[in-house]
Order: C-alpha cells, then structure tokens, then sequence
C-alpha cells in the first residue's frame, strides 16, 4: 500500500488530504512543518511526499532535496503560480515534480499518478541495477579465487572453475562462499 506523507500548513492539510482520499490514497500522515516532516521521514518508510510550500518553517525546497537524498519516495512540491518556474529549474534535475498553484483536482491526481508510476518504474530499475551489481561482484571474487588456484594448486583454469562448483555443490554452499574460503586460506599462507 502506498504511503503518503503530506508536509503542509494545518489550515491546507484537510483539504489536500481530501483530495488525496478521493483519488484513491488511504495511507496519508501529515506534518506542519519541514522539521516535523524530517522526524517522519525518519520513522517510516513513503511511497510519496506531498509538500505545499511555503511551511512554517521553510520554504520546502530544501525539504524536497533531502527526501530525493535520503529516501525513496516520489516527490512533488506545490507553490505559488508566480515561484513555480524559478523553484522547478533547480528541483526537477534532482527529481522533485513542481506543480503550481492553484491547481485543480483532475490535473493534481493525473500528476501524482505519473509521479508514483515513474517512481515504482525507478524503484524496479534500482533493484535489478543491486541485484546485477551483486552478480558481478561474485563473479570478480571467484574469479580471484580461480587466479588463487591456478598459482597456489597449479590449476587450469577450466580445473579451478569445477573445483569452485563440485566444493559448492557437496558442501551446500554458494560458490561465493567457496571462493571466500579459499580465499582466506591462500590470504593466511
């Protein structure tokens, strides 16, 4: 389920949260300031970060900055009509979706539709981006552990490759952690 954290000025926060209930979002907590926002980010774990700027105690964008920085969460930041465009020049290379305000129900709920696809699209890229660098991370450890082989046992190459595997397969280990213990033995000589 999506979680969204709504940073905006008591007076506004019912109304953007109705808003966000109508299009669909149920999962919504709300700060007043940029430092309550802060503390939230901290204790949880958004999908979206919602701020109408200005708080009370900044403006927003720095608040923008640190959510792209420290989190995962889409970000969008409402302002005035007349900030807009000088707040988006600096933001929207770091991520952060600028609407301006006012802004109507429809145009607000198709945005933050496109921000939480691109967002979820992201997310999905970064994973297979982990999951590919841990890969290639293996295959460069047993890789160094078939190079120990070859110069400490004599091994071909073709011999330090079946080696790795059969002492993974009869140990019920992974070839990293074959690779790791031969490895530290040849580290230790």
């Amino acid at each position: 389920m999506d979680r969204i954290l709504l940073v905006s000025d008591v007076r506004d926060q019912p109304a953007l949260t109705a808003l966000l209930r109508q299009a669909g979002h149920s999962a919504i907590d709300c700060a007043a300031s940029g430092g309550e926002a802060r503390r939230r980010l901290a204790e949880g774990n958004y999908t979206l970060v919602l701020i109408n700027a200005p708080l009370s105690d900044e403006f927003g964008r720095d608040l923008a900055l640190v959510c792209i920085d420290k989190t995962a969460a889409a970000v969008v930041l409402l302002a005035a009509a007349a900030q807009a465009d000088r707040v988006s020049a600096g933001l929207e290379k770091q991520g952060v979706c600028v609407l301006a305000k006012p802004i109507g129900k429809q145009l607000l709920t198709q945005s933050l539709r496109l921000v939480m696809a691109a967002s979820t699209r992201l997310q999905a890229l970064e994973k297979r981006n982990r999951q590919l660098t841990r890969k290639l991370e293996n295959i460069q450890y047993i890789g160094r552990a078939k190079c120990a082989l070859i110069q400490y046992r004599g091994m071909t190459e073709p011999q330090a490759h079946h080696y790795i595997e059969q002492m993974a397969m009869d140990n019920r280990v992974t070839a990293r952690d074959i690779a790791a213990d031969i490895l530290h033995t040849f580290e230790d000589e």
